[in-house]
C-alpha cells in the first residue's frame, strides 16, 4: 500500500508523525511538501529537507511531475490545509482521500464569508462528496464546523499536531516555590496579559510561585509596563524567544503550564509538549487541541476564558498540589500512550484498513477514533 502526505512544509509538528510512518511502511511512504521552503515555516524546529521519504513538489520540475504521479497513483493521500488543487487532481481517480483540517468558525460564523472558505465548500460539493474523502480533524471543533456547513457527515476522525517524546528523565523541582510557564508569540488572541492579571492576583492572596514567559512579539512593552503597574517583578520572568530544546528543558522544571489563546488556536502543538513534559496544563476550553487532549481533573484543566477563571483553577492547583503532580504525570501517560506519534501512525493506518473494508473505524479513543 502506497500513502503519500501532501502537506505545505516538513517541520517539526509534523516529522514525528512522518518518520513513523516511513519506518512502518519504508518507501511506500512518500511526503510532498508543497510550498517552498522559508525559514520561518520550520518554527524553530530542525531542518528537515534530508528525509529520504520527502519530496519538494514546488522547488523542482521533476520533483512536481513526480508529486503528480504520486497523487494519481497512491492507494491513499492525505491533504493538508491549502492544498485544493492537489485535491481536486486527486478527485479524479475515486481513491481514499484524507484531509486534515482545523476549524473553520476561528472567528465565528462571520468565516462563512471567507474566500478561502467558499472555495473549499465548492470544490467539495462538486467533486469530494461523492468521493471517498474523510476528514481527520486537527481541532475538537473541526466535525461541528464541517455539519453546520453540510460537509463530511459521519467522515470526520480525531487528529491533531503530534510532537515528538522526550527521551530524557525529567528533573525533579526540589524547591517550594510552584513554577509556572507560559510560552507563545505575544500577540493579542495568544493573551500574554493573562498570566500577568493572574500573578497579581496570586501575590495578593500571598502565593510562593514564579511565572516563566517564553517568546516575543508585538506586546512585548505591554507586558514590561503590566509588570511594573502590577509590582509583580520578582514574580515573573519574561524569556525572550528561546530555541526550542531550551523551551523544551525550561518546560521539564515547571509544574503548571497556562494555555490561554482564545478560540482563533486551532490545535496549539505547545500543549502536546506540556503535557509530554509532565506540567499539569490549564487551557483555556476553546482552543482546538483542548476538547481532545484534556480530560477534566485527569489530564489537565480547563478554564472558560476569563481571567478569574483561570485563577480559580491555578489556585485549586496551589492549594492541591498533590492533585497537580498527579495530573502532570496522567498526561504524560496519555500522551505517551495514545496521542504519540507512533501511535497516530499506527491508528492511521488501522483506519485505512477499516475504511477499505467497508467498515467505520475500529478505534475507541485518541486519533483516528469517530469526532
Amino acid at each position: 500500500m502506497k500513502v503519500t502526505f501532501f502537506i505545505n512544509y516538513l517541520n517539526h509538528h509534523q516529522a514525528p508523525v512522518a518518520d513513523e510512518m516511513y519506518r512502518l511502511l519504508g518507501d511506500n511512504f512518500r511526503y510532498v511538501a508543497t510550498y517552498s521552503r522559508k525559514n520561518e515555516d520550520l518554527k524553530g524546529g530542525s531542518n528537515y529537507s534530508e528525509r529520504p521519504y520527502c519530496l519538494f513538489a514546488a522547488e523542482d520540475v521533476n520533483a512536481t511531475e513526480e508529486a503528480h504521479r504520486l497523487n494519481r497513483e497512491s492507494d491513499v493521500c492525505v491533504y493538508g490545509a491549502g492544498n485544493l488543487d492537489w485535491e481536486r487532481e486527486r478527485a479524479k481517480t475515486g481513491k481514499l482521500s484524507f484531509e486534515i483540517s482545523e476549524r473553520w468558525f476561528k472567528r465565528g460564523f462571520i468565516n462563512i464569508l471567507s474566500p478561502r472558505l467558499i472555495k473549499w465548500w465548492w470544490l467539495y460539493q462538486t467533486k469530494l462528496r461523492k468521493n471517498p474523502f474523510y476528514t481527520l480533524c486537527a481541532s475538537g471543533y473541526t466535525a461541528s464546523d464541517r455539519a453546520r456547513l453540510f460537509t463530511f457527515r459521519n467522515r470526520c476522525y480525531k487528529w491533531g499536531y503530534f510532537t515528538a517524546l522526550p527521551v530524557s528523565e525529567l528533573p525533579v523541582n526540589k524547591n517550594n516555590i510552584i513554577q509556572i510557564m507560559w510560552c507563545a508569540r505575544l500577540i493579542s488572541w495568544k493573551h500574554p496579559e493573562q498570566p500577568l492579571q493572574l500573578a497579581e492576583k496570586l501575590k495578593n492572596d500571598g502565593y510562593n510561585f514564579h511565572i516563566n514567559i517564553v517568546g516575543d512579539g508585538e506586546m512585548h512593552l505591554q507586558l514590561e509596563n503590566l509588570i511594573s503597574t502590577y509590582k509583580i517583578d520578582d514574580y515573573v520572568t519574561l524569556h525572550g524567544n528561546l530555541p526550542n530544546e531550551k523551551v523544551l528543558d525550561l518546560m521539564r522544571n515547571n509544574d503548571i503550564f497556562l494555555f490561554t489563546s482564545d478560540r482563533s488556536e486551532g490545535w496549539g502543538a505547545v500543549v502536546n509538549e506540556a503535557m509530554s513534559s509532565e506540567c499539569c496544563v490549564v487551557a483555556n476550553e476553546a482552543i482546538g487541541a483542548t476538547p481532545y487532549l484534556i480530560k477534566e481533573q485527569e489530564t489537565g484543566l480547563t478554564y472558560n476564558g476569563s481571567v478569574e477563571s483561570l485563577y480559580s483553577q491555578v489556585k485549586y492547583l496551589l492549594d492541591h498540589q498533590e492533585d497537580c503532580k498527579r495530573i502532570g504525570e496522567n498526561s504524560r501517560r496519555y500522551i505517551q500512550q495514545i496521542w504519540s506519534p507512533e501511535s497516530a501512525a499506527h491508528s492511521l493506518l488501522t483506519l485505512i484498513s477499516d475504511i477499505s473494508s467497508g467498515n467505520d473505524t475500529s478505534i475507541k479513543e485518541g486519533p483516528c477514533s469517530k469526532a
